[in-house]
């Protein structure tokens, strides 16, 4: 069983043929040969199908609710905001109303009126300045223009403007909040989802996907929101709140700047459809890419070995290229909305000031209405610019969303069934009763299995690759249900407890240690937490870590790295083996766990396991007969299957299948010491 397969096993609760049917567990794959996805030449990607942009932005909108109340606070920040910037450049136009009538002022004689100046331009043939001139407020002939009204007015837009940028640095505040407690939620319902999830999903999925979706995908989400929400929200009461401004001034150029939108709609919808599939793409290369990158680190040393280092770096050349292509695709085609925005906002500034300069000379309008229809004319356009170029960031946020919302939508285990009342025996009689199970429906593995193992009782379980050895301790552990039969624990039917409780009472160890980063006394309290220091020492000194410890500089305390390449394999596998002693189980399961050390150190380990197994029962996996002679039963597997059962001596004295296994490892032994 591989190292990897046993940390998930430990975190995430397993089971479910649902989930298993779609492919051989990680633990049988390993052995006879690396899987999709598995080892340093493995690879691979997990099946995805894209969901639609529509229900993907929807859906991840609606994990704002919980932050509903300041989501509406965020929007009435906007809302004010808005209307604040959009009230401002009206009233700019009033200043310059201001100046224009008192540039006109100063020509009139100051004893003739507005309406004598009218009639004299009339009079000489001056219909436009005439018209402009009736049309505009505030003309005092021959007084020229009034600072003091204007300076009155730029200090209103100065204040209005003010507002609306404290209300904007408000409201981002808020949704930042928002935004980063969204992505909180979602990163907690990412890691409860994976202790959910049973083996099979993760005997499928290769690590550097799922490191992908947990980190990478979440990160751009985040980054997304953030960069989008508060300028989309803004961007489009902007729209709102201009375009009525834009009506109030002139219905005529509200009618002529509302041209744009469905032109600019139709090219923006072309360039998003398009680039959308290439954001799908993109993140999923970025998923296969950080797949082999995580498998050819971890197995850098096996790569060296058989010098495929050439062939894993044309991989990795092969899968950058791919990325590049994709990504430059995506981000090429999504930047084409921008200039096209801008281009077509142009067009309508041109048509704008054209139309509008007529209505300035007819008198329709005044040059103040002119400017501030102008200013409007950007404004309006702007948004629909920023929305353009937002696109490329909301696409690819809503791509990793996609991603990671199939990781939340996977099949879970089943829940476990309600607790039925069981007196706490903790004996560790194992009986399996007319077990069937398959990893693939049409491939059964194990048929009408049934064996007892009794308190105290050593089964040691052998057989060649792919036997099935590891599926049974398996099923016993409920890392998957079973298809048939049942599997009981003192007498319990061990699918009426809670895993937790079930687990609880099995300690396991494996051929690959698992060690954390953290101290030696750490690792070895991390199957009980709360044991005291008298009992970790106790474990320690039984599985012989103690030997060891005072060697090293900083005794128990001692750091251990997260490969744990400060100890060696001996001592790491001593370190999983104190752990397991410490639970005090029930049930013991060793696979192969004597196989890293020395093997005076073996001798000792033995030793140790001989006392801990007392009253306990225990499941040897071993590929070594020599260490299971003293078992009380051996356990002979082939396909799934117990085709022989017995203790060493009635084994080798039938001459079957067992007698061949241990006589072909003697021979290869002693043929080893005549070369």
């Amino acid at each position: 069983m591989s190292t990897d397969t046993t940390g998930q096993q430990e975190t995430a609760a397993t089971s479910g043929k649902s989930s298993a049917q779609e492919g051989f567990k990680a633990t049988e794959r390993i052995e006879g040969g690396p899987g999709p996805g598995r080892g340093p030449m493995g690879g691979g990607m997990v099946g995805q199908k894209a969901m639609d942009f529509g229900p993907s932005a929807r859906r991840l909108l609606g994990r704002l609710a919980p932050e509903r109340s300041k989501a509406v606070l965020v929007v009435v920040l906007g809302v004010a905001s808005v209307a604040l910037m959009s009230v401002g450049p009206r009233i700019l136009g009033h200043a310059t109303d201001l100046v224009f009538a008192g540039l006109f002022s100063r020509q009139i004689p100051a004893d003739a009126t507005q309406a004598e100046a009218v009639a004299g331009l009339r009079a000489r043939g001056d219909d436009n300045l005439a018209d402009m001139l009736a049309a505009m407020d505030h003309v005092v002939p021959g007084q020229g223009v009034d600072f003091h009204a204007v300076g009155r007015v730029l200090l209103l837009v100065l204040a209005i403007y003010a507002g609306a940028a404290v209300l904007g640095w408000l409201q981002g505040w808020v949704l930042n909040g928002v935004v980063q407690n969204t992505i909180r939620t979602m990163r907690q319902d990412v890691e409860d989802k994976i202790n959910r999830l049973p083996l099979g999903y993760f005997d499928r999925s290769p690590r550097g996907e799922m490191l992908s979706r947990v980190t990478n995908d979440i990160d751009n989400i985040s980054q997304s929101l953030q960069q989008t929400m508060s300028q989309l929200l803004t961007s489009l009461m902007t729209v709102v709140a201009v375009l009525a401004m834009m009506v109030w001034i002139s219905p005529l150029l509200a009618l002529i700047a509302l041209v744009s939108v469905p032109v600019s709609l139709v090219v923006t919808r072309a360039i998003m459809k398009r680039s959308q599939g290439q954001f799908i793409a993109q993140w999923r290369r970025t998923g296969a890419l950080n797949a082999q990158i995580e498998e050819a680190f971890s197995g850098h040393a096996l790569v060296s070995v058989f010098n495929r280092r050439g062939e894993v770096e044309k991989r990795f050349a092969e899968e950058n290229d791919e990325l590049f292509q994709v990504s430059f695709g995506a981000q090429f085609v999504s930047g084409l909305i921008m200039p096209a925005m801008f281009f077509i906002g142009n067009l309508n500034y041109v048509v704008v000031a054209v139309v509008g300069g007529l209505r300035v000379a007819s008198g329709s309008l005044s040059l103040g209405d002119v400017q501030a229809f102008v200013q409007y004319t950007r404004q309006f356009t702007q948004p629909l610019t920023t929305v353009a170029s937002m696109m490329n960031l909301l696409q690819s946020g809503v791509a990793s969303a996609e991603r990671v919302f199939e990781l939340l939508d996977a099949d879970e285990e089943p829940a476990d069934a309600a607790p039925t009342p069981h007196p706490p025996v903790r004996r560790g009689e194992v009986a399996f009763e007319h077990v069937s199970f398959s990893y693939v429906e049409d491939r059964p593995l194990i048929e009408d299995l049934s064996l007892l193992a009794r308190p105290g009782q050593t089964v040691a379980i052998v057989g060649p690759t792919g036997a099935g050895k590891t599926t049974l301790v398996n099923l016993v552990m409920r890392f998957y249900d079973l298809d048939g039969g049942r599997i009981t624990l003192d007498g319990v039917d061990i699918t009426s407890m809670p895993r937790a409780e079930l687990r609880g009472q099995i300690g396991m160890v494996l051929q690959d240690t698992w060690l954390f980063e953290g101290t030696i006394r750490d690792n070895i309290a991390y199957g009980r937490p709360d044991a005291t220091e008298e009992e970790i020492l106790a474990a320690a000194r039984a599985t012989f870590v103690d030997r060891f410890v005072h060697s090293l500089p900083d005794g128990y305390d001692t750091v251990i790295d997260e490969e744990g390449s400060n100890l060696s394999a001996g001592e790491r596998q001593l370190v999983t083996i104190a752990r397991a002693f410490l639970t005090r189980p029930a049930l013991l399961i060793l696979d192969e766990a004597t196989s890293s050390v020395d093997t005076r150190t073996e001798l000792l380990v033995q030793q140790a396991m001989a006392a801990l197994r007392t009253d306990r029962t225990s499941f040897v996996i071993a590929h070594r007969l020599s260490t299971i002679r003293d078992a009380d039963l051996i356990l002979v597997m082939e396909d799934g299957a117990i085709v022989e059962q017995g203790t060493h001596d009635e084994l080798l004295a039938a001459g079957s299948a067992y007698a061949r296994l241990y006589n072909a490892q003697f021979n290869a032994g002693v043929a080893e010491e005549v070369a």
